[in-house]
């Protein structure tokens, strides 16, 4: 009997069994989301604090991601071993820990310690969280499923720069980690008593090893390398090169060993045989040029061009977060009714619409017009990746759900570090001496033309995404 045994009867959509699981679920992701989110905004204070250059006060961050490359890839395997309401409350448990002592931390060295055992938490957290609540709703309704699963990504980009912004400008940086604390302690106490028992005799499933040793350090490399590219201003120093060759040699003696050698390995490339999956997953990588990459220019935005201070930048970054709650409901419901493709294209013209006009930005151009924009692009990416996110689901069978989870948590988290990086390099090149406000105002322009750009050529795969949603064997019976 698989591992999977627990949720072979999917409780229906919206049931009080299923509200109990997510409620669960979402409350605990608040937690590494708000984490990342205040963090971003409070970076310069801790190299304040720590007496630590550029350079080093970034490891706080890179830490993190590199914690997260090496456990994302286990996350299939621990749950069909030890099962989901183990994995989940034992990562809950790691990131409580890393926070405590992250709050603790007495120098930079700590710190950076702290935060990988933090990231190896917040990397099992995500895909668990999908998996389960995938599993258990069933095939049906995975467009409403991840509107909801979704709210914490919405939450954090919304309240994380503001709760950021006070802490900074009010607080010890300690309380920067003090405010995960109570999450996750609410988490725990919710996921013992709701989340369903794990029945799994612990004999099922074997860790696949060789896959392992090649998979995580391929994806340590490359987070690394492009978390190397802003400090070196761009792909052609040695500090970069080398993890990246080195990196895409792994991933490639990866592959090949996944798909000729193993028999069960632990990332199952062959869900990119669905045409769905393999759309949505270069969506996915896409959306990290995106909302990573707008996460990135925004907040210097609205500091280097328009000399806003911290709180204030994080509150005039509340309308894109708005826009993205305002499309949430009907483009669950529309994936579900006529199928990703339409929406998903829909989703990023607005997205496109909404970045254009920082395009065109000057020094002077309206905050309001700026901020309608914000709402509008924040529409468009909310419209982008829940359909996106529920259309890699489509076509699998419940064995592949776990898999499917972790690679798509994967391909996130290196599109998101690649588009950073990216936008990082595009906008370090153009900022050249004199600067004035004009000439940064311009450099922004140019940039953010870039990140329009990336938007648009994901138009290519959104078509090939689903017109209509599947039905399943047992309805087309």
């Amino acid at each position: 009997m698989k591992s999977q045994q627990e949720f072979q009867e999917p409780a229906s959509f919206m049931s009080p069994a299923l509200v109990r699981v997510m409620a669960a679920l979402l409350v605990g992701t608040l937690a590494p989301l708000f984490d990342t989110t205040i963090t971003n905004v409070a970076i310069h204070t801790l190299g304040e604090a720590l007496h630590a250059s550029v350079s080093g006060i970034q490891w706080v961050m890179t830490s993190y991601l590199l914690a997260l490359g090496i456990v994302i890839p286990v996350t299939g395997w621990g749950m069909d071993k030890f099962g989901g309401k183990r994995i989940w409350m034992a990562a809950l448990s790691i990131f409580l820990a890393g926070s405590v002592l992250c709050s603790l931390a007495w120098n930079l060295g700590s710190l950076v310690v702290f935060r990988a055992i933090q990231g190896i938490g917040g990397g099992l957290m995500m895909p668990v969280m999908q998996t389960m609540l995938v599993r258990s709703a069933g095939s049906q309704k995975l467009g409403k499923l991840m509107a909801v699963a979704g709210l914490p990504a919405l939450l954090g980009p919304i309240l994380g720069p503001v709760l950021g912004g006070l802490i900074v400008d009010k607080l010890d940086w300690r309380w920067i980690f003090y405010v995960n604390i109570p999450i996750c302690l609410i988490a725990l106490v919710m996921a013992w008593h709701w989340l369903p028992k794990d029945k799994t005799s612990g004999q099922s499933a074997r860790l696949d090893g060789i896959g392992l040793m090649l998979l995580s350090p391929s994806l340590v490399l490359l987070i690394y390398g492009l978390a190397q590219v802003g400090t070196h201003h761009g792909f052609g120093h040695s500090a970069v090169l080398l993890p990246l060759l080195g990196g895409l040699a792994l991933l490639t003696a990866f592959i090949v060993y996944a798909l000729r050698i193993a028999k069960v390995p632990i990332i199952d490339l062959r869900l990119f045989r669905v045409g769905s999956f393999t759309a949505s997953s270069l969506l996915l990588f896409l959306s990290g040029l995106s909302t990573y990459g707008g996460m990135l220019l925004l907040p210097m935005y609205y500091q280097q061009v328009r000399g806003e201070g911290i709180l204030a930048s994080g509150l005039l970054l509340v309308p894109q977060g708005v826009g993205m709650l305002l499309t949430r409901a009907w483009a669950g419901k529309l994936t579900d009714q006529i199928g990703p493709r339409p929406v998903v294209i829909g989703g990023m013209l607005l997205t496109a619409l909404g970045t254009l006009p920082f395009a065109l930005a000057g020094a002077g151009t309206s905050l309001y017009m700026l901020g309608f924009a914000l709402i509008v692009r924040g529409a468009g990416l909310g419209a982008v990746f829940l359909p996106v996110l529920a259309a890699s689901y489509q076509g699998l069978s419940p064995e592949q759900i776990s898999h499917s989870s972790s690679t798509t948590r994967i391909i996130q988290q290196v599109g998101g570090a690649f588009g950073a990086s990216v936008l990082a390099v595009i906008l370090e090149n153009q900022l050249v001496a004199p600067l004035t406000a004009a000439t940064t105002a311009q450099a922004y322009d140019h940039t953010f033309l870039w990140s329009l750009g990336f938007t648009l050529v994901g138009l290519v795969p959104a078509a090939l995404l689903p017109a209509v949603k599947r039905t399943t064997a047992s309805r087309a019976g």
